[in-house]
């Protein structure tokens, strides 16, 4: 668990750090400023080492607002990188290996474990447990959508989404573990798919 821990902290802090870096350095190009680049690194810096103190040291609430806004900047950022077709693909490969994962592979046993213990895996909704990942590649998915077809298809992907959320959710409480993705993906791939034979 020490290991999962160490390399789960390094993970999360190079991805605040490339996050940080990477949304200032878009926010620097439309407002220039003087030696932005030093100002970018060491606001990148700064950034990092709170959102890992809230991450690792904070109240659970506070730690779980912090999840939530790391994984929707890193969904959108992922969002706005891979294409349209291979976004599609990846998500769709993801929703099932997320069933594999939950029932037979590591998902479900670090969930046996406890993702409370892994402090930035996972963001609690009243009793229930929501990984990073699935918050990650919720956000991934409505920002491909807006950036490839537009708002009105991202609002239809974002209801998709979010009705697959809530059918996951009523699983779970039956279930007591259930996989995240393939609910969400399904609903919330649909208005992209139409959207491309429109």
């Amino acid at each position: 668990l020490k290991l999962v821990t160490l390399i789960t902290g390094v993970a999360l802090t190079s991805a605040v750090f490339m996050l940080s870096f990477f949304y200032l350095i878009a926010l620097s190009s439309l407002f220039p400023i003087l030696y932005s680049d030093t100002l970018v690194l060491s606001l990148s810096l700064c950034i990092t080492v709170l959102v890992d103190f809230t991450i690792f040291r904070a109240h659970n609430r506070v730690c779980d607002l912090a999840v939530l806004l790391l994984g929707g900047a890193l969904g959108a950022f992922l969002g706005n990188s891979i294409p349209t077709l291979s976004a599609i693909s990846i998500l769709g490969v993801l929703a099932v290996y997320d069933v594999f994962a939950v029932y037979y592979g590591p998902v479900g046993k670090i969930a046996h474990i406890g993702l409370e213990q892994l402090r930035g895996l996972s963001f609690s909704f009243k009793e229930v447990q929501m990984g990073l990942g699935d918050l990650t590649f919720y956000s991934m998915l409505a920002s491909r959508v807006l950036v490839s077809s537009g708002p009105f298809f991202c609002l239809a992907s974002f209801v998709g989404i979010m009705i697959g959320v809530f059918l996951a959710f009523k699983m779970l409480e039956k279930k007591g573990m259930f996989p995240g993705l393939p609910f969400p993906i399904a609903f919330g791939l649909l208005p992209l798919i139409v959207s491309l034979f429109l």
